[in-house]
């Protein structure tokens, strides 16, 4: 078995360096354990290495308010950008519909056209009726729906009554007549339907 001495706690300390005790040393330049330059504080700084620290520390403060000037003006730019683009979105956010409905008017000036013809209300019923239907399309693409209303229960939400009518052969609250049409725009009311009503 092998055997394992145990080395004296007390063990004379003659052999081991003295610690140094920090008089008269400069700390400049100086490394901790982990290797990096010690921070010397400025109670011990010499006057060369007090203005030297003033010039950094102003070097740091003069980049870092020139960072912060041009944040803001690049805040400053992306500000006006977006408002001009909000403007344009607005001036021009119609375009599309307006293309789609210069079709409609064409269509209008032709039946006004043929309207003089011998056959003129002929031509103008087939032409308002032609431009009705345009019309309608492209309401219907841009997401424009019609409110339902005769036959259907009143909805304060989607109909607006008019007066109300007596009839027999209809539920109490239900729509008799529409005296104008509602409509919707991607599910949400832009006009309620004037309707008449019959009384419960």
């Amino acid at each position: 078995m092998a055997r394992i001495d145990v080395m004296d706690e007390k063990k004379p300390t003659e052999d081991l360096p003295e610690e140094p005790n920090g008089e008269g040393e400069d700390l400049e330049g100086q490394e901790d354990d982990s290797g990096n330059e010690m921070e010397i504080p400025l109670s011990e700084m010499t006057k060369e290495q007090l203005i030297e620290k003033i010039s950094e520390v102003q070097a740091l403060a003069d980049t870092n308010m020139d960072n912060y000037l041009r944040s803001q003006a690049e805040m400053e730019n992306m500000k006006k950008r977006f408002q001009k683009e909000k403007q344009e979105l607005v001036k021009y956010g119609n375009e599309i519909l307006t293309k789609q409905l210069l079709p409609v008017a064409d269509n209008l000036e032709k039946a006004l056209d043929h309207s003089k013809d011998e056959n003129s209300l002929e031509a103008l019923r087939e032409g308002v009726d032609l431009t009705l239907k345009g019309l309608i399309s492209v309401l219907e693409k841009a997401g424009v729906e019609v409110v339902q209303a005769i036959g259907a229960p009143f909805d304060p939400n989607f109909h607006e009554a008019v007066s109300e009518q007596m009839d027999d052969s209809a539920e109490p609250g239900t729509v008799l007549k529409e005296l104008q049409k509602g409509y919707l725009l991607n599910d949400r009311l832009i006009r309620p339907a004037m309707v008449i009503v019959n009384k419960k």
